[in-house]
């Protein structure tokens, strides 16, 4: 019993000693015994290790990279060759194109040109119902004329191709010193379908519809 006695005592001895090293680390750390510790600063929802910040690199979904594009010594973009047979796009004419071609049309016939009036008509000259001889015999008493063009109608759409109508005022002078008045309407069209040639994408006067002012 003396034996067992001592050994409990002992063992109580030895608990008490480390108890009191416990109570220790607790009061040199800043708290008092039965005080729970602190959580550690700068750390978010008590979670140890995990940074307020985020760490390097981007932020949020890939960017794509804007690929460089070859400019000229002007800054303006080098657009890409086409290869060998390959079409170049270009572009459709326009409204104000249709006007430039009946201002051509009486630039050809003021300089005696024509031939080239004529070509102005589609179908090579034939819509305007005369041969290439008795369209240049139709100007023969004319000296001159000026064309006034008013604002040409919206494009519209046919099977195949497009219209524009370019209303015009006319003074034609003639060899006497007279002079002639007319009013009227240019109607040009051009084709749209595939595999056209550029000659019939272009707008060419398709009909005309004038009349003489009478005095």
């Amino acid at each position: 019993m003396r034996h067992l006695s001592i050994t409990a005592l002992l063992f109580a001895a030895l608990l008490a000693t480390a108890c009191g090293k416990d109570e220790n680390k607790r009061t040199a750390a800043g708290g008092s015994p039965g005080e729970q510790l602190p959580a550690p600063a700068g750390t978010s929802g008590g979670v140890t290790g995990m940074p307020d910040q985020p760490g390097p690199g981007p932020v949020g979904p890939p960017v794509a990279e804007t690929p460089d594009v070859p400019v000229d010594e002007n800054g303006n973009p080098l657009l890409p060759e086409a290869a060998p047979g390959e079409a170049v796009a270009t572009a459709e004419p326009t409204v104000e194109d249709a006007v430039a071609v009946i201002r051509d049309y009486y630039g050809a016939i003021n300089s005696g040109d024509f031939g080239r009036a004529y070509a102005l008509w589609s179908d090579g000259g034939s819509s305007s119902g005369q041969s290439p001889q008795q369209f240049a015999a139709g100007f023969a008493d004319i000296t001159g004329i000026s064309v006034d063009m008013q604002p040409p109608g919206n494009v519209g759409a046919a099977a195949g191709s497009r219209y524009v109508e370019v209303p015009v005022a006319i003074v034609a002078t003639q060899r006497d010193g007279s002079q002639r008045r007319y009013v009227g309407a240019y109607t040009l069209r051009r084709a749209v379908v595939d595999g056209a040639t550029p000659e019939q994408r272009a707008w060419r006067i398709g009909s005309a519809d004038i009349r003489e002012v009478q005095p």
